[in-house]
Formats: structure tokens, C-alpha cells, sequence
């Protein structure tokens, strides 16, 4: 129960005009958006009808701000739910209206006014070369403002593949010592969402798991939330039946690209890389790479940026099909079956033999001219 007389998301959408029956449909929307079902909708709506806003701090180190860009697309739950009603972001350098003194003082102030209560988001990696000074937030090296947050936060989300792999900035040489952030924090719970950037809709759903049940989801056994991260880009995708079959886009302009066949040849990754991206997809629901006509670069692994070109097929997949066309497969079924066909039939005639011998012997004792020697 809310006991600190703070306001609830539910009291934050009643306070915008949001009726009780929209708050109910997005409680389900939630539930849906977590591969829940229906039946922990009135779980989600008693949480968010009684616990009180989570405050989050959103920091940045070495990134580009692509997850900050990829968040506020987000349309299942929509950006501004989550962070006007369903959280309190109190904290973003990016987003806030304040900065400089002002935004330091509202950090400041967050970290000791909640302190063991918040959530911590961060976005981007800490360079550790040269005492932190390849990135400067602050006034002060990053990893500085990583550790003061981090003390009192009750979990952290590792935002994009910059937090939770290291990324492009870690690309060999790696120069400025560019650091996964689990590298660097030990001690507190952290929920790694790689991807460059994360899928949207992942973002938010993973917030309002936070939210709703006080605890990070299930991870696997590299910190990602097995919700969105258990099953290979490859298991779900709608080209899967090309690639079983062993039919293949040769070249970007080939009659095999344009009736949309597999795109493993070409680089794609999706074979190898742990992301939610053919079913949960981009844009709204709308599309994915792959379905766009591009292969999977798997930037939601670790270490992709350093295994080579993005179009060479780097790995072998012992599958049948795999370097066969749908004709060779079907004939090397044939072949199989035709095979035991004939494997059956010699059987089966040597057995027959065996019974018509059988049967011989059998007749034999029973003649009169055996009974007579018998006799």
C-alpha cells in the first residue's frame, strides 16, 4: 500500500482525465505487451493503483543517445504514460527542461530525497583510460557520476548494447577503455537491454515490470530479460521456411531477393543473435529489419561490431538446407525414402523365402511317404 501519501500512476491518470475503463484497458495492453496474459491484469492494476511513482535518474556516458531516441518512440505503452504518469523521470540531460546548475541540483537532490528507492537507467558506457577523461559529465569524469548514482539505486537498467556490451566505442583497439557497466558496478542488481538501440516497446515494458512487481524479471544467464531475449531473432522470423528449405538471396538484386527468400548469405545474423525484433518488431508493430530486405547485423550481441563484415556469412548452421536449394533437398528426400523402399522389399522377400521353406518342411513331415519310413 502507498503509505508516504505520494501519488500513484493510477492517481496521476485519474488527474489527466483518464477514465477508469482506459486505465483497465492499459493495465491489459501492459500485461499483453509482457507475455503475461490476461490474467495479470488485475495484479498490474492493483500495483499501479497503489504503489506509489518510481522515481528513475537517467544518465549518459559514451553513446549516441539512439535509446534515448528509440524510448520516446514507444507505443505500447506509450512513451509519455510511462514517463508523465507511469514513473517519475526526474532526471534525464537529455529530455529535462532544466540543465546545467539547475539539472545538477535536481540530481543532486533525487539521489539523497530517494535514496535506495530509485531506479537507475543508464545509457552509454564509462571510459576507464586515462583516469575517465574521454567522457566528462558534470564537470566530472563519468565514471565518477556512474558510481555516485549507483550507491543508492535499488536496481539499474543497462540501456542499449553502450551499457550492457560496451559496443562501438569498445571496438578494438578500444582506446579510450570503453566498459560495460557490469564491469564497473558489482554490487547492485542490473538488467542488461542490449540492442543499438533496444527495441522501444521493450524499454517500456520492461519499466513497467519494475514497477509493477518490485523486482527485475527473469533474467538469463548473461543479465537479459528472458521475456524478449530468450529465443533467437531466427526461431520466429517469417523467412524461416526459406532457410529450411535451403532457398537463399544470392545478391541484392536477384529474382531470390525479391520473392523474399533467406537472407543468411547475405551477413544476416539473426541465426546467432538473442532479440525480440520478429515478434515484437519496430515502428508500432509495423516492420523489422529483416522484413524491410535487410539482413539482422545482431547488435544486440556482444562483440558484433568486431566479427567482420556485416554481409559475410560468418558462421556455418549444420542444418539440411542450409547450402542445398529446395530441388536438391526434395531429391536427396526422395532418395532417402526410395532408399528404405527398397531396403524393405529385399526384407520382405527374404522373409518370404524363409516361410515358403518353412512351410515346405512343414508339408513334408506330414506326407504319407514320411509316415511310412516314420513307421
Amino acid at each position: 500500500m502507498n503509505t508516504n501519501n505520494e501519488e500513484t500512476f493510477y492517481q496521476a491518470m485519474r488527474r489527466k482525465g483518464v477514465s477508469r475503463r482506459s486505465f483497465l484497458k492499459y493495465c491489459s495492453l501492459a500485461a499483453t505487451s509482457l507475455g503475461l496474459g490476461a490474467g495479470m491484469t488485475p495484479r498490474i492494476a492493483w500495483a499501479l493503483e497503489n504503489k506509489p511513482r518510481i522515481p528513475v535518474v537517467w544518465i549518459h556516458g559514451l553513446e549516441c543517445t539512439c535509446c534515448t531516441e528509440s524510448f520516446i518512440r514507444s507505443s505500447h505503452p506509450l512513451a509519455k504514460d510511462v514517463i508523465l504518469s507511469l514513473i517519475s523521470l526526474d532526471y534525464d540531460d537529455t529530455l529535462m527542461a532544466a540543465a546545467g546548475t539547475q539539472a545538477e541540483e535536481v540530481f543532486e537532490d533525487i539521489l539523497s530525497r530517494y535514496h535506495g528507492r530509485y531506479i537507475l537507467a543508464v545509457e552509454g558506457n564509462p571510459p576507464l583510460g586515462e583516469q575517465g577523461m574521454f567522457c566528462i559529465s558534470s564537470g566530472r569524469p563519468f565514471i565518477e557520476k556512474l558510481k555516485r548514482a549507483a550507491a543508492g539505486a535499488s536496481a539499474i537498467i543497462a540501456w542499449g548494447t553502450c551499457a550492457s556490451w560496451g559496443c562501438v566505442q569498445a571496438a578494438r583497439p578500444n582506446p579510450t577503455q570503453a566498459t560495460p557497466i557490469d564491469k564497473v558496478i558489482t554490487d547492485k542488481p542490473i538488467v542488461k537491454v542490449p540492442g543499438c538501440p533496444p527495441i522501444p516497446d521493450v524499454m517500456s515494458a520492461i519499466i513497467t515490470y519494475l514497477v509493477t512487481f518490485g523486482r527485475l524479471p527473469e533474467l538469463d544467464r548473461l543479465g537479459r530479460p528472458l521475456m524478449f531475449y530468450g529465443q533467437r531473432i531466427h526461431d520466429k522470423c517469417y523467412r524461416r521456411a526459406h532457410f529450411d528449405a535451403g532457398e537463399f538471396v544470392e545478391s541484392w538484386d536477384d529474382d531470390a531477393a525479391r520473392q523474399g527468400y533467406c537472407l543468411y548469405k547475405m551477413g544476416c545474423k539473426g541465426p546467432t543473435t538473442y532479440n525480440a525484433c520478429s515478434t515484437t518488431r519496430w515502428n508500432g508493430g509495423v516492420s523489422f529489419p529483416i522484413q524491410s530486405g535487410h539482413g539482422c547485423l545482431g547488435c544486440s550481441e556482444n562483440g558484433f561490431w568486431d566479427r567482420g563484415s556485416f554481409y559475410s556469412r560468418v558462421v556455418d548452421i549444420p542444418q539440411m538446407g542450409t547450402h542445398s536449394t529446395a530441388d536438391t533437398v526434395g531429391l536427396t528426400a526422395l532418395g532417402v525414402v526410395a532408399a528404405g523402399v527398397g531396403v524393405h522389399a529385399v526384407a520382405s522377400a527374404v522373409n518370404q523365402h524363409h516361410r515358403h521353406k518353412q512351410q515346405l518342411a512343414d508339408a513334408g513331415q506330414q506326407s504319407p511317404d514320411n509316415k511310412d519310413k516314420q513307421a
